[in-house]
């Protein structure tokens, strides 16, 4: 299905696996035409490889996708890396890290690819932060603070460019079945089981890749236009 009849060009980076993936599959239903960008090679023609903190590598990748699709009108920054280590044990390296995949990443994309949406005055940001911006999380400070900070970008940018005919928002997930939330439950971060969760949640069940994704897809359609600077959890009411 393709919204209003308008196909767009869509760039999701993260798309190789998990919520990043999960969000290029669901635009790819939607009638979008979607390009991924990812450290992890693959052999779909448009799923391009590059490291976000890179900055010359994702001008290479957009320079790529332009070249097959043409003008990126849609970005989703789905790609992010996660770290467990209590404070007093965490180095400046892992701390900047951290914050160069989680921050600095979405800060080149978005630099990167907005001169399309600036020429065509219309445009769709879509951040990935995460739940822990709302309650923090131990052994997680560099990831919160970095996802937090996106938040904040956020907010900042989408009063910049509404104006231009670009909304930017952001989708915190939370308690969401990923690799991550299954490295915290393995080594006991999470307070119990993902079951015991599970009780303690109002949905009654953990998040799947695809509730992200469509919330990513309702906020990159037409009718979101008049959306614009929110943060919109998806955690099953852990977090309201």
């Amino acid at each position: 299905m393709v919204v209003n009849g308008v196909a767009r060009n869509a760039v999701v980076t993260g798309g190789a696996s998990g919520i990043g993936q999960a969000i290029a599959r669901r635009l790819t239903q939607d009638g979008h035409r979607v390009a991924t960008i990812d450290r992890t090679a693959s052999d779909d023609p448009f799923a391009h490889t590059a490291d976000v903190t890179d900055r010359a590598a994702v001008e290479a990748a957009l320079a790529a996708v332009r070249e097959q699709l043409g003008p990126v009108t849609i970005l989703v920054n789905a790609a992010g890396l996660d770290g467990f280590t209590g404070f007093t044990d965490l180095t400046f390296e892992k701390w900047k890290h951290v914050i160069d995949v989680n921050l600095h990443g979405v800060f080149h994309c978005i630099q990167t690819t907005i001169p399309d949406m600036l020429e065509a005055r219309w445009g769709r940001i879509v951040n990935i932060s995460s739940s822990s911006t709302h309650s923090g999380q131990p052994y997680m400070a560099h990831y919160v603070a970095a996802k937090s900070a996106v938040n904040g970008l956020t907010k900042s940018l989408a009063l910049e460019f509404g104006p231009k005919g670009i909304t930017v928002n952001a989708v915190p997930p939370g308690f969401v079945d990923t690799p991550m939330l299954r490295r915290a439950e393995n080594r006991s971060l999470l307070g119990g089981t993902v079951e015991d969760h599970i009780e303690r949640t109002p949905v009654r069940r953990v998040g799947r890749p695809e509730d992200i994704a469509a919330a990513c897809a309702f906020l990159a359609s037409e009718e979101a236009g008049y959306i614009t600077g929110q943060i919109l959890g998806v955690n099953g009411g852990r977090n309201t």
